[in-house]
């Protein structure tokens, strides 16, 4: 779709996903990214922190199954996705507008963290992402272990295309 506006959030996770379903059985994951700036002070000798962004996202199908069981609350997260607005009235008829990320891909920061990835069965075994020189799907996601080192049991999402001794992880 043409006029997209995809933007890329770094931030903190400020509560763990929440997993839910769409009335036809659709999975997806909602969440909030705080993103705040930091700025050094020369003057002070320290750094400030600015005024903080909450942004609420929804990640959808398997990787909102790979989001809610890989990331927790307080994880710095790197999030690209298609902003969206919304506008609404409120229960006193005022006209409010809010804008969400629709998130494509998404994983933990690395900056200050290790993780471990571990692979999934896609749910469409066998089949090849037409464009992705192997990789399933890519908005299949991937499961990052906890800050402690522990892996999910669901991330990933490989479909093929390499042997399997020459995988990429």
């Amino acid at each position: 779709m043409s006029g997209e506006t995809i933007i890329t959030v770094v931030g903190n996770l400020t509560a763990d996903p929440e997993m839910r379903y769409t009335g036809s059985g659709v999975p997806f994951a909602s969440f909030t990214i705080a993103s705040t700036p930091r700025t050094f002070d020369k003057q002070a000798n320290e750094w400030k922190d600015g005024e903080a962004l909450f942004l609420r996202a929804t990640v959808w199908r398997e990787s909102a199954e790979h989001v809610a069981n890989s990331l927790t609350k307080g994880m710095r997260v790197i999030a690209r996705g298609q902003l969206k607005q919304r506008s609404y009235d409120d229960k006193d008829g005022q006209r409010r507008t809010s804008y969400e990320l629709d998130i494509d891909e998404i994983g933990p920061s690395l900056r200050y963290a290790t993780a471990q990835v571990t692979r999934t069965q896609s749910r469409e075994a066998g089949s090849q992402a037409s464009s992705g020189g192997g990789w399933h799907s890519p908005s299949s996601g991937g499961g990052f272990g906890s800050q402690n080192g522990a892996a999910s049991e669901n991330s990933g999402g490989f479909g093929g295309g390499f042997p399997d001794d020459e995988q990429p992880f």
